[in-house]
Parts: C-alpha cells; structure tokens; sequence
C-alpha cells in the first residue's frame, strides 16, 4: 500500500506521532513504533497512514449501505470531537459516561430513553404542573441526569453496527459490550493499548486534542464521501 504522504504531514501537524513513555508501551504496538526519544515512543505514522486508509475504506463502505456507527470518546479531550462528527452525520454518541448495558442490555436502555423522551415532552406541554414543587424539582433532575446520561443515543432504535472509540483502553467496558454483541470496533489508540483489543486499529496519538480532532474528522470525511458514492449509484 503506497503511503499518502500529504495525509502523513497533516498527522505529523497534528501531533499523531506522539506515543505514551516506554514504560507505558504495550507489546503488542512495537512494530508501530519508529523511535523512543527522551523516553517517550514515537509512533511510526507511515503505519499509522495505512491502518487510517484501510479504516477510510471500510466507513466509505459502511455509510454506502446505510449503516450506523456509534462514536464514542468520553476523555475530556474527545467530547468536543465526538459531538461534532456524531451530529454532522446524524449519527449517534456517548461523550459523558458509557453507561453500563447499552449494548448488552439494550431494551433496558431503550425503556430509559423512552422515559426521557416522554418527560421532555410532557414537560414542554405543561403537563408537569400537576406536581407539586418538590415533585417536578426531582423530575427535572431526573431529566438532567438521563439527558447527560443519554442525549447522544436518543435516535438509537436498534444495536450499533460499528463502534468508533477514542482509546479503547478507557472505553473498555463499552469495547467489551461491543464484542459480546459481535459489533466491530474501529478505534484510535495510543502505545498502551493492546492492538488485538478491536477489530480495526489506528495506532496514533490519543491525547491530545489537536490529533484526535485530526482522526474523527477522516472517519466523518470518509463516511460522508460514502454516502456521496450511494447518492451516485441510485
């Protein structure tokens, strides 16, 4: 696979060649690495290009037969990124706290935002006044607690058919739900993530803000070019 050398100066621009220490270096992301300076791994992105291009593949497949990607990135670094994307493509996310059971036991999930959505609306016709003060005080912070908890996956009707993960390392519980329900998982990880964690790894800096903005945009991109091929074809 020949590298996309203008792909690879926009990574380096970003920052997604910055590994974590040695120390912190899983075995499995050694062949990834191009040097160690100062004690902290330098990722090798001609690699890292190549994983992104044949990830870029797969989305452009995905978004042409309609499928849903759910994005995920709840490290303070990634909301921003992930909302972004998410809402551009209208597709769904989790940017504050992957709550337990969203894949594995989803129609417990679906029973929770369909409460959600019921109290909003109920809310928004005055139906709500028939509480006492207290009473809706309470209601509003259960709307608040299930917005923040939910916001991202009201649209959801049925399980995922790809997770997008920003550090697959700290989204472990949502990695492991994903395999339990045979979804496959692209995601961006850094030296300490094991590489045989997901299906589709990018090995690249996924600390910093400017570098993971870099890699949810190429999905978003390659998802949207995707669709344009769809469009194309009918």
């Amino acid at each position: 696979m020949s590298t996309n050398t203008k792909q690879v100066e926009e990574m380096f621009k970003a920052g997604g060649h910055y590994g974590y220490s040695k120390s912190r270096r899983h075995p499995s992301t050694a062949p990834y690495i191009f040097a160690t300076k100062n004690g902290v791994d330098i990722i090798n992105i001609e690699k890292t290009d190549e994983m992104l291009t044949k990830v870029e593949e797969l989305v452009k497949a995905l978004a042409a037969a309609g499928k849903t990607i759910l994005f995920v990135g709840t490290k303070s670094e990634a909301r921003q990124a992930i909302v972004e994307a998410a809402l551009s493509l209208n597709m769904p996310y989790v940017n504050e706290r992957w709550v337990g059971g969203t894949l594995t036991n989803f129609p417990e999930i679906k029973k929770r935002i369909t409460k959600l959505l019921d109290l909003r609306d109920q809310k928004e016709k005055g139906e709500l006044e028939k509480y006492t003060k207290k009473e809706r005080l309470l209601i509003d912070r259960e709307v608040a607690d299930m917005t923040k908890n939910f916001q991202g996956v009201t649209s959801i009707m049925k399980t995922p058919d790809v997770l997008f993960v920003i550090d697959p390392k700290k989204e472990h519980i949502a990695v492991t739900e994903a395999h339990k329900m045979k979804v496959p998982v692209i995601a961006l990880m850094n030296t300490d993530c094991a590489i045989k964690s997901v299906e589709h790894p990018i090995v690249a800096n996924d600390a910093s803000v400017t570098s993971i903005a870099f890699f949810v945009d190429k999905i978003r991109d390659a998802y949207r070019a995707g669709q344009r091929g769809e469009e194309a074809k009918a």
